[in-house]
């Protein structure tokens, strides 16, 4: 089994970095979705969980040991859910989108998918160097 520094399969991280993908571009077509509907009367925004979820998911499966230097197995399945907020609206047509919020949210998560495509790269590239002997 392969084992990296924090304790995670490759095959974990692997899944971690595919999942950690996926929400960040649902994430993308959510916040797509609010600034489309800037103008739409009573309309409610819409966000992604998922870090906070995994992050629960990591605390709660992970293994009791009785040395600092075991390996901490963990399950991480942190869902990805999409979530109202029915948070009141200070616009007088009940919609609670804030577009600059908006705009803030989806350039942090444009550089937060970029950061995981590197991520995703350095794997890949680490593994075909390891399999072609270094070469």
């Amino acid at each position: 089994m392969n084992v990296n520094v924090t304790g995670t399969s490759g095959d974990d991280t692997y899944s971690l970095l595919k999942k950690s993908m996926e929400a960040s571009a649902l994430r993308s077509k959510v916040s797509a979705n609010n600034i489309a509907n800037i103008n739409t009367k009573n309309y409610k925004g819409l966000y992604v969980t998922f870090e906070d979820t995994l992050n629960d998911s990591m605390a709660a499966d992970t293994m009791k040991t009785d040395d600092s230097k075991h390996i901490q197995a963990t399950n991480s399945n942190g869902e990805i859910t999409v979530n109202r907020d029915e948070s009141t609206s200070a616009r007088q047509d009940g919609n609670n989108v804030d577009i600059d919020l908006e705009m803030t949210n989806q350039a942090a998560n444009t550089l937060m998918y970029d950061a995981l495509v590197t991520q995703v790269n350095s794997k890949i590239s680490l593994t075909s160097y390891t399999i072609g002997g270094g070469r």
